[in-house]
């Protein structure tokens, strides 16, 4: 399946040499590919419905895409699954290698397989033996740049602290050109300051700036004893967004402002997806450009009558009460914005 204009705002088309996963944490809870994979299941698209299906007819399409685009590579499963076999991930890699002028955006779930293969030198090599056998069949005449190959772009998905805590973590420590986040669907609140040391998170945002520490002791020309900072790895890219679809959980609005604010301050791209189909009351009443679903007949603002107070504190101790109104009626401004940055790399 090749979607070759993706509705995804970050993306301009979706190829899927691999259809099919298995769930590893909430944030899969509610899987829109398994949705439409279970609805067509046993049609060319879906022969097997949501098992993992390796899909070698189509790994050529971006060797036929010829103008350059973005390319969200396996939307409908996961590349780094245990039921794909490192060979056919070189291949993937091979067809990425042999396509430079398209970007290619990776998305994962399982960090520890995507390090492990990533880093190897066996599998750099199986990536180079897939590159020959296609350069040879279909006549290309280029040599694959560098490892990492500078237009794949490495992400991991980040639904709330625990599991950035164990992604980001493994993604910065995987040769990447680019690294990204998708914290989407976003459901609770994430600090992007680091691990917790000693039951504190560090004050220097080291995901974000790549300064993971002090570097080696140094002494001024006044016999000060200094440390130099340690410059790293880190992430070029935060994708946030709430959740839409059957099931939606709803994204308290202050979790969105806490990641913009800290790519604002450290520099680094943020992309707004969407609110989801949940949306702060606060956020509709008393606006001219309400849902019809929350004006009454007169045309004046009407509370909520089905919004739902939180039964807990969301963030920081701060309750709201939100509605659903739908993808499309809650939108994607946030604070009377579109955020649509992309990393330098990719931005076209």
């Amino acid at each position: 399946m090749a979607v070759t204009n993706s509705s995804i705002e970050w993306t301009d088309s979706t190829w899927s040499p691999v259809t099919g996963c298995t769930k590893v944490s909430p944030g899969c809870d509610n899987c829109y590919a398994e949705g439409i994979a279970r609805r067509f299941s046993g049609t060319k698209a879906f022969p097997n419905g949501f098992e993992v299906t390796l899909r070698p007819e189509r790994l050529d399409q971006p060797l036929r895409w010829k103008k350059p685009r973005r390319i969200f590579v396996n939307s409908m499963s996961d590349l780094f699954h245990d039921a794909v076999p490192d060979e056919y991930i070189a291949r993937v890699f091979a067809v990425m290698a042999a396509t430079p002028d398209h970007t290619f955006q990776l998305l994962t779930k399982r960090h520890g397989r995507m390090r492990s293969l990533l880093s190897s030198t066996a599998f750099v090599e199986a990536v180079q033996v897939a590159f020959d056998a296609l350069a040879d069949e279909h006549e290309i005449d280029l040599i694959p740049g560098p490892w990492p190959l500078s237009n794949v772009h490495l992400g991991v998905s980040v639904e709330d602290q625990k599991w950035a805590d164990r992604r980001i973590p493994a993604l910065l420590d995987t040769p990447a050109s680019v690294r990204w986040i998708s914290a989407e669907p976003l459901l609770g609140p994430v600090d992007l300051c680091g691990p917790i040391v000693n039951g504190h998170r560090p004050r220097l945002t080291y995901w974000l700036t790549g300064r993971p520490g002090w570097g080696n002791e140094y002494t001024t020309d006044t016999g000060i004893t200094m440390t130099s900072p340690v410059t790293g790895p880190r992430l070029d890219w935060v994708v946030c967004g709430g959740e839409s679809g059957h099931g939606a959980r709803p994204m308290h609005p202050d979790w969105a402002r806490s990641l913009r604010d800290q790519c604002v301050a450290a520099g680094v791209a943020f992309h707004f997806k969407q609110y989801g189909d949940w949306v702060a009351e606060s956020m509709w009443l008393h606006r001219d450009t309400a849902p019809a679903a929350f004006l009454s007949t007169d045309g004046t603002t009407r509370p909520l009558v089905n919004g739902k107070p939180t039964a807990a504190p969301m963030s920081r101790g701060k309750d709201i009460t939100i509605r659903r109104v739908g993808k499309k009626a809650a939108g994607r401004e946030l604070d009377g914005r579109t955020w649509d940055e992309m990393p330098a790399e990719v931005a076209r």
